[in-house]
């Protein structure tokens, strides 16, 4: 990979890792609700799925979608549904006299890796990288080098997320501010699927 290559690469994970998404706003809220160290196993499981999506998108599953254009339509269909079950359970989340008794339950490192696959945000990055940032005469190669450049941007971006919401835990101590925080994280988690949602609904030929 050259250097051109690579400070593009470099400037595009830092991009996609640090601006919000599915992913940055589960940790944000996790980071307020559960603090740091509770918040740990789905920062390890985001930056593990991130890469393990990537190397499985840049080395087969995208070729798979090309050629099964109607699962990759099912699997966005899925993301959204899961996403939006996920909105509704931080909304829905009864906050009790103080942070992490009521707030939503604590999610695991398994959840983190999972969640990258139904997470929009993710395919575009995976399939970007797969297609912008590799070499064609070295194609796996490159194909591994950009997972694990794009993996050393993602770690402490998804940290600083976690960060931010354990230096709000103060702020909201107070139940009522912790139930308007989980509604616009929910909110926020919504809004990063309309561009999804627009996609299938004029796939669907709805507008």
């Amino acid at each position: 990979m050259n250097v051109e290559l690579l400070t593009a690469l470099i400037g595009f994970a830092f991009v996609m890792s640090i601006t919000p998404g599915p992913n940055t706003m589960m940790l944000l809220a996790s980071g307020v609700n559960h603090g740091f160290r509770a918040t740990v196993p789905l920062i390890v499981g985001v930056c593990v799925g991130v890469l393990v999506m990537l190397l499985a998108v840049g080395l087969g599953v995208g070729q798979l979608f090309a050629r099964l254009p109607w699962l990759y339509t099912a699997l966005k269909l899925s993301s959204v549904v899961y996403l939006l079950w996920l909105s509704w359970k931080i909304a829905t989340a009864s906050p009790a006299s103080s942070i992490g008794e009521g707030a939503p339950r604590v999610f695991t490192f398994a959840e983190g890796v999972g969640l990258q696959w139904v997470n929009p945000k993710a395919w575009t990055l995976c399939l970007t990288v797969a297609t912008a940032y590799t070499l064609p005469d070295q194609y796996a190669a490159s194909m591994l080098a950009a997972a694990l450049v794009f993996a050393a941007v993602n770690v402490p971006s998804v940290i600083v997320w976690a960060l931010f919401g354990v230096s709000l835990r103060r702020f909201l101590q107070d139940p009522v501010r912790v139930r308007l925080f989980n509604g616009a994280m929910a909110l926020a988690l919504v809004a990063s699927l309309s561009p999804l949602v627009l996609e299938l609904a004029r796939a669907a030929k709805l507008l």
